[in-house]
């Protein structure tokens, strides 16, 4: 995925997060914080830019194997690489970041205030079913990415659309741009509007259930390796800062690399669509694109640029949940305080809303 989409893949998937899902009393305390967003997303602006910018030439490289015709195609990403090194230099693997990191930071505040937003309502109407508390877990946090996704969505895809083209200009067959300003006169010259919003049907139909998988799954992940610690319901302690950082950057590492897994197929159609002009007559479409990539390539080339995107979802789920992490402790006004629960659902789980205040609610 181009740096655009995968800007718009964080910000869908997350810039919030549950702090854990073990059970500890028989009470609940809930700690509302109050938030300095100002403060909060200029930090996190500037962190998740640098995260960005060092997964970047993954995202360049990924994009260009999955684009590209003949041999490049099924080079390693690693070949890849040093090839785009030697013939375009550093600025060869940070093609289109700077359109990407500056047009993905209206998104990003518009992908996290729906986030926080959607998952502190969808998780506490989830209390009231008789569920297991991986299910509670799972749906609040898959629920909030596509609430998010949806939300983001008519954003990032132009963007996404920008930032591919000038990632792939030079190869066969691919226009050239001055910049994104010149990308944008070229589509929409050529065919309005609607050209910046290629591939939005497939963007809306999958990815926001590609971002509820990349979050059941985190969430799932997570749950798991907090029981495999021997933190369940009978557990007295509770875990360190360290282990919460440690815990989360596992799961967000699971939770990428098994999104990768499957959804690099569609991501493979989606992202030729956005940028392949070479179909001879009529609009470019979903059906044009896989019938000419299976004409090319067969079944094996809707995994083209499989390395690279596994990297990047597995590292970006990683550095995304230490980064958040790093951003949330730094800048809210109380100390974080957790939310126990007995019985089957208790959560870590960080409430953006007035002052602080403390409700006590009686265990059933």
């Amino acid at each position: 995925m181009a740096a655009a989409a995968d800007t718009s893949e964080a910000s869908a998937a997350g810039i919030a997060l549950a702090e854990a899902n073990i059970n500890w009393e028989s009470y609940l305390f809930v700690s509302r914080l109050r938030l300095d967003k100002t403060r909060f997303h200029v930090i996190g602006a500037i962190l998740f830019t640098a995260q960005q910018g060092a997964l970047h030439p993954t995202a360049v490289v990924k994009t260009r194997m999955q684009v590209a015709e003949g041999g490049l195609a099924h080079m390693s990403g690693f070949a890849v690489f040093r090839r785009i090194l030697r013939s375009d230099g550093i600025p060869g693997i940070f093609r289109g970041f700077g359109t990407a990191a500056v047009g993905a930071l209206p998104g990003r505040v518009l992908a996290l205030t729906s986030l926080e937003i959607s998952k502190e309502m969808t998780f506490k109407y989830c209390e009231h079913f008789d569920l297991s508390e991986a299910s509670q877990i799972a749906i609040a946090n898959g629920i909030a990415g596509l609430m998010s996704s949806i939300c983001s969505c008519s954003y990032f895809v132009p963007l996404d659309v920008i930032c591919q083209r000038l990632m792939v200009q030079g190869l066969p067959g691919m226009a050239t741009y001055r910049g994104p300003f010149d990308v944008i006169n070229k589509v929409v010259r050529t065919e309005g509007i609607r050209g910046l919003y290629r591939g939005f049907g497939i963007t809306m139909l999958t990815q926001s259930p590609a971002s509820a998988l990349w979050w059941s799954a985190y969430g799932g992940a997570q749950h798991a390796i907090w029981r495999s610690l021997g933190y369940g319901n009978d557990s007295q302690t509770k875990p360190s800062q360290s282990e919460l950082v440690v815990v989360q950057a596992t799961a967000g590492t699971i939770a990428g690399a098994c999104s990768s897994i499957i959804t690099t197929p569609v991501d493979t159609i989606k992202t030729r669509l956005q940028v392949m002009d070479n179909y001879g007559k009529g609009r470019p479409s979903v059906m044009k694109t896989t019938r000419l990539l299976l004409d090319e390539d067969g079944w094996r080339g809707f995994y083209r640029g499989f390395g690279p995107r596994f990297l990047n979802m597995s590292v970006w789920g990683t550095s995304m949940i230490v980064t958040y992490e790093l951003i949330s402790r730094s800048f809210f006004s109380k100390s974080i305080i957790y939310i126990f629960q007995s019985g089957r659902s208790t959560n870590f789980f960080l409430s953006y809303s007035e002052p602080a205040e403390r409700l006590s609610v009686k265990s059933e």
